[in-house]
């Protein structure tokens, strides 16, 4: 019997887990829009150049636009059609930005373009890293952090675990949950480019405890000899942040401000890990991912594969949706954002579309001081202070909120502001006070 104590990290949250309405949903092909739109920043770092111009026609898996750098990924055409423009897009920040409108062809087949095929046997580490670039891949679970990047070992550290990360703990989200249940040779393709680009010598599969079914079926696909496991760890919220999935399944802790290496592992979503068995093969471009799309206003929900810069409005419009919609949200809504604009479009991190009507979405409550009750403290995975850095962020105190309060090892999970009796919006609080942080150190 697993001993869920040992699997499992100190303090975190329970919120409503609303996955039974898709969790048994099978992934569905969704259909192209009529107009794609495609930001080239689609992931940290700088933004990819574009390699096009209006009025050319491009086939589907083609590049349009190329790497600007180490820290940056390429962009593929997901349909064949035809460039309409070069210009700025609208964007999940409220802010134009730079990228391409595309327009399908009708008739087209829309088959994928062949690339360079890489084999996990014969590929080098290195070769394996530049295939994962050339192939844009970014972290599938939201963070949209380039893979190749992440994968990289610095030097003098060395990887011993690999951890393939499919808890899927956000609610409502069951995107990697069908990803196992339907690509498991792709998942396991994947590994063996993982285990090499890495130098690992075991991986191991985390997996909740809400998704069992998934955990028997992958632990079907463990051959006698494999340096492969599949644990399952109870269901806790963050328990997909990396840091807390490695104390679950390793019990080692990550040093403040560190990264994963540092304990010497290192952790991929499994949605990620199956596009690397599934695009590398072929020498292809990532053009589509699958999606969760639900809520309580929505009227088709499912998982559905959709083409990379589809847009919101032509989504919803597909689906169908109970009015008056009140929010929609890209991602889960503990970590997700609320868009202000059906204009934007979906990008390789959305993990998730969530709509509310207005009967359902908790409208802000009045906020009152803080009455030092400490249900923050006790929620925070990383045992940070969320009442004292709340406090210091309202008189404004960045620096001592970065240098005495550890304010940039927060992940930004809401964890705080979940279990908050007087309804403070800490995570929000969090998330201006690091981003002035950065702007400080930048300048």
């Amino acid at each position: 019997m697993l001993n869920f104590r040992r699997h499992s990290f100190k303090h975190g949250v329970h919120p409503p887990e609303n996955k039974d309405e898709t969790n048994s949903l099978p992934i569905r092909q969704f259909q192209f829009a009529p107009s794609i739109i495609l930001p080239l920043s689609q992931h940290l770092g700088k933004p990819s150049k574009p390699l096009v111009r209006e009025g050319q026609e491009v086939v589907r898996g083609q590049l349009i636009a190329e790497a600007d750098g180490y820290m940056s990924v390429p962009l593929h055409a997901p349909v064949s059609g035809k460039i309409r423009r070069v210009s700025n897009v609208p964007t999940i920040s409220g802010k134009m930005a730079q990228g391409i409108y595309l327009e399908p062809f009708p008739s087209s087949t829309q088959e994928v373009l062949e690339g360079e095929p890489i084999s996990w046997e014969s590929a080098t580490a290195e070769e394996i890293l530049q295939g994962i670039q050339n192939a844009g891949i970014v972290g599938l679970g939201g963070a949209a952090f380039p893979t190749h990047v992440k994968l990289k070992i610095p030097d003098g550290k060395h990887c011993d675990e690999l951890i393939i990360n499919g808890i899927e703990c956000e609610p409502y989200l069951t995107t990697d949950h069908r990803v196992m249940l339907e690509q498991p040779d792709d998942i396991f393709l994947g590994i063996k480019y993982l285990l090499k680009a890495t130098g690992a010598k075991r991986c191991i599969i985390g997996i909740e405890a809400n998704k069992q079914d998934a955990a028997d079926f992958l632990k079907g696909f463990v051959k006698k000899g494999d340096p492969i496991t599949v644990e399952v760890v109870p269901v806790k919220y963050p328990q997909g942040a990396e840091k807390m999935l490695i104390t679950s399944l390793l019990g080692k802790e990550v040093p403040s401000g560190g990264l994963p290496i540092d304990v010497n592992a290192v952790v991929v979503n499994v949605a990620t890990t199956a596009e690397i068995g599934r695009l590398l093969p072929h020498g292809r471009g990532i053009q589509e991912r699958v999606i969760t799309i639900t809520g309580p206003g929505v009227k088709k929900k499912g998982n559905y594969l959709i083409p990379i810069g589809t847009p919101l409005r032509f989504v919803l419009e597909e689906l169908g949706v109970h009015e008056p919609v009140s929010e929609v949200y890209m991602g889960g809504p503990m970590m997700g954002v609320a868009v202000s604009n059906l204009d934007i479009s979906v990008v390789k991190g959305t993990s998730g579309i969530l709509v509310f009507t207005e009967d359902q979405v908790r409208r802000p409550q009045k906020v009152y001081p803080c009455i030092k009750c400490g249900a923050c403290v006790d929620a925070c995975p990383l045992s940070l202070n969320p009442s004292k850095l709340g406090i210091l962020a309202k008189f404004e105190e960045y620096d001592q909120m970065a240098e005495e309060f550890n304010l940039m090892d927060c992940f930004e999970c809401g964890s705080c502001s979940f279990v908050c009796p007087s309804h403070i919006p800490l995570v929000q609080y969090f998330r201006l006070s690091k981003s002035i942080v950065r702007k400080r150190k930048a300048a």
